[in-house]
């Protein structure tokens, strides 16, 4: 059975001299030692697109989003430079797809490597996606993480859940304080310890992390594969709390819970 990664990858792949690399999490097409021009995107930022960005002028992405707004719409970061999202989802011919990656692979590939590129016949992917592949916070065992999360979280004053990039949240008032995240397909908690504690738990114990920018300003990523630890989950999030809640909702803190004080080790 082929999948959408799988047809992408067929695609990209079969066009002249063309590697693929990974950036910010997604799987990049690009002419070998050269300039991109496809980016394979699912659910970026939390918009459950599964997308090919492909690398267009302004005029033809003006022309493509404007006509059928169903299938083409203007990625963020990269559209200002005339890349369009390929929706490859909602019906649009597999054939199609790869002629547009053809012409967006000419347009940026050496003149000799450019008349040399051609498109074969596409067999659409027979594996259909579920929606736990396209949000992976929708799988079961995630949403069962969530639940647990919420019961620590929800329980201290003036908490609420909210979104940020796609992924859940806490917040004390308006300042987030422990997220979910995917790290190359696992489920992780992010949470404030600071620099110095940081530097001790990253050290010593494997399940944790330093996060790409947020890591420099004291910030963990806790590794909830497996069976995690709750007890010292609700350690790292309370911790976190303390140091964005305001002083009237830290008055109103319910007591601590009854475990031992952990300090990076698992207790068992």
């Amino acid at each position: 059975m082929s999948s959408v990664s799988d047809v992408v990858r067929e695609i990209c792949l079969g066009l002249p001299e063309t590697e693929e690399f990974v950036s910010h999490g997604f799987p990049c097409f690009r002419v070998s030692g050269g300039k991109s021009f496809a980016i394979y995107s699912v659910n970026h930022h939390g918009d459950k697109r599964v997308a090919l960005l492909l690398k267009m002028s302004l005029e033809m992405q003006k022309m493509l989003v404007s006509s059928a707004p169903k299938h083409f719409y203007i990625p963020p970061y990269s559209g200002p430079q005339g890349w369009v999202g390929v929706q490859l989802n909602t019906g649009l011919a597999w054939d199609r797809v790869a002629q547009m990656t053809c012409d967006a692979y000419a347009s940026v590939a050496p003149v000799r490597l450019a008349k040399s590129a051609r498109t074969m016949p596409v067999k659409p992917p027979t594996q259909k996606m579920k929606p736990a592949d396209i949000d992976p916070f929708l799988s079961k065992e995630n949403q069962q993480v969530l639940k647990k999360l919420q019961q620590i979280c929800l329980v201290l004053p003036e908490t609420q859940q909210a979104l940020q990039f796609g992924s859940p949240c806490f917040k004390a008032g308006k300042k987030t304080f422990c997220n979910l995240h995917i790290h190359q397909g696992k489920v992780e908690l992010q949470a404030w310890v600071g620099i110095d504690r940081q530097a001790s738990l990253t050290s010593f114990d494997k399940r944790y992390r330093i996060p790409a920018y947020i890591g420099h300003n004291g910030w963990v990523s806790f590794d909830l594969s497996g069976q995690p630890n709750w007890r010292e989950i609700e350690v790292l999030v309370r911790e976190s709390y303390r140091h964005f809640a305001l002083r009237r909702m830290l008055k109103e803190m319910p007591p601590e819970p009854h475990h031992d004080q952990v300090s990076g080790t698992q207790v068992e």
